[in-house]
C-alpha cells in the first residue's frame, strides 16, 4: 500500500514538473517578447518558426512584434516600452540601430527585464545573451566566394543597408578585409539604401550602368540580395557579374540555379529564433551567460554546384 502511495506522489511530481517547466514560482507562464526588424522576409519567418517551436517546448507566453520597415528603430523602441509595460520577463531583440535602440533596451534592463539579442546587436551593457551569425566571419566567407573567379581584374559593387545596422556593417567589414588582400581587386564602389528589394535593385542597376567594369556585386541581407540579384538578371549580366547574396529568399535560390547568383551565404534563422526563446527561458531560470561571447549559429556557402546536396538543402530549408 505504501509503495502505491509513493508511486502516486512520484507521478504527481512528474506532472507538476512537466507542466510548470516554463513558469514562475507563482505558477504563471513566463512572458517573453520577440521584437524583430521585419515580419515579411523569409529570414524572419524562419526566426518566428524557431521561436514558436521553443515557445511550445518551454511552455512560455510569446508575443512577436516587428515594424513595417527595417529602418524604423523608433517603432522598435515603442515595442520595447510596450513589452515592459505589459510585464515582460524577457525580450528577444534584433536591433535596427546599434545606437538608437540602446536607451530603450537600457530602460528595459533597469526595469528588470532580461534581454537576449539575436541577429543584430545593440549598444547596451545590460544584454544577458548574444546569439547569431559571426557577421565579420560571414563577410569574409562572402569575400572568399567573390574571389573564386578567373577574372584577372576585379571591380566590386556593394549595396548595403544604412550604416546603423550593425550586422550589415560587420559583414561589409569582413568582406573588405578579404578583398583588400587580393591584388586583382582594382576598385570598390559602395552605396547604402533602405532595406528594400526594389530600392536595392534600382541602386544596383545604377551602379552597374555607371561602372560597367563591375564584375562582382553583393547585397548583405535578404532584401538587398534579392534586389542586386534581380539587377544582374534583368540587365542580362548572368555569367558576367559574380553576384554574392545573403540568405535563402526563393528569388535568390531560383536565380542561383539560373546562374544570375554565383553563391549564397546562408545563415540559420530558425536556430536564432529557437535559441533566443530557449536562452531567455534559461536565463529566467537563473542560468548566467557571458554576453561578451557570441553564441554562434552556423553559416554555409552554397553554390550552383552544391545547392542540391543534402547539407545544402538542409541549410536552405532549415525551418522545415
Amino acid at each position: 500500500m505504501k509503495s502505491i502511495k509513493w508511486i502516486a506522489v512520484f507521478l504527481a511530481l512528474l506532472v507538476c514538473l512537466s507542466g510548470c517547466a516554463g513558469t514562475h514560482q507563482s505558477g504563471g507562464a513566463y512572458n517573453i517578447y520577440l521584437i524583430a526588424k521585419s515580419s515579411t522576409t523569409e529570414f524572419w519567418k524562419a526566426v518566428f518558426s524557431g521561436a514558436n517551436a521553443a515557445k511550445s517546448e518551454y511552455n512560455v507566453q510569446l508575443t512577436i512584434l516587428a515594424p513595417d520597415t527595417e529602418e524604423d528603430f523608433e517603432v522598435q523602441n515603442d515595442y520595447i516600452r510596450q513589452a515592459v509595460a505589459d510585464g515582460a520577463d524577457a525580450i528577444v531583440f534584433s536591433a535596427i540601430s546599434y545606437t538608437e535602440n540602446a536607451a530603450a533596451i537600457d530602460e528595459a534592463v533597469a526595469a528588470g527585464v532580461r534581454v537576449v539579442v539575436i541577429d543584430s546587436d545593440v549598444d547596451s551593457k545590460g544584454v544577458s545573451v548574444r546569439i547569431g551569425t559571426d557577421n565579420v566571419a560571414a563577410g569574409r566567407m562572402s569575400g572568399e566566394a567573390a574571389l573564386k573567379t578567373a577574372q584577372e581584374k576585379i571591380v566590386v559593387g556593394i549595396v548595403n543597408a544604412y550604416a546603423e545596422t550593425q550586422n550589415c556593417r560587420e559583414r561589409e567589414q569582413g568582406f573588405r578585409e578579404v578583398l583588400l588582400g587580393d591584388s586583382r581587386v582594382k576598385g570598390i564602389y559602395a552605396v547604402n539604401v533602405s532595406t528594400d528589394a526594389l530600392e536595392a535593385r534600382l541602386a544596383a542597376e545604377k551602379l552597374l550602368r555607371e561602372h560597367p567594369e563591375i564584375n562582382v556585386l553583393i547585397g548583405f541581407n535578404e532584401p538587398l540580395a534579392v534586389g542586386t540579384a534581380m539587377a544582374v538578371d534583368e540587365l542580362e549580366l548572368n555569367g558576367q557579374v559574380r553576384e554574392i547574396a545573403f540568405d535563402t529568399n526563393p528569388v535568390c535560390v531560383e536565380l542561383l540555379q539560373k546562374g544570375a547568383v554565383s553563391a549564397l551565404i546562408v545563415q540559420n534563422p530558425y536556430a536564432m529564433g529557437y535559441l533566443g526563446v530557449e536562452t531567455a527561458w534559461r536565463s529566467l531560470q537563473g542560468e548566467r551567460f557571458d554576453a561578451s561571447s557570441l553564441i554562434n549559429t552556423p553559416t554555409t556557402t552554397i553554390t550552383r554546384e552544391t545547392m542540391f546536396t543534402i547539407e545544402s538543402q538542409k541549410a536552405i530549408f532549415s525551418f522545415d
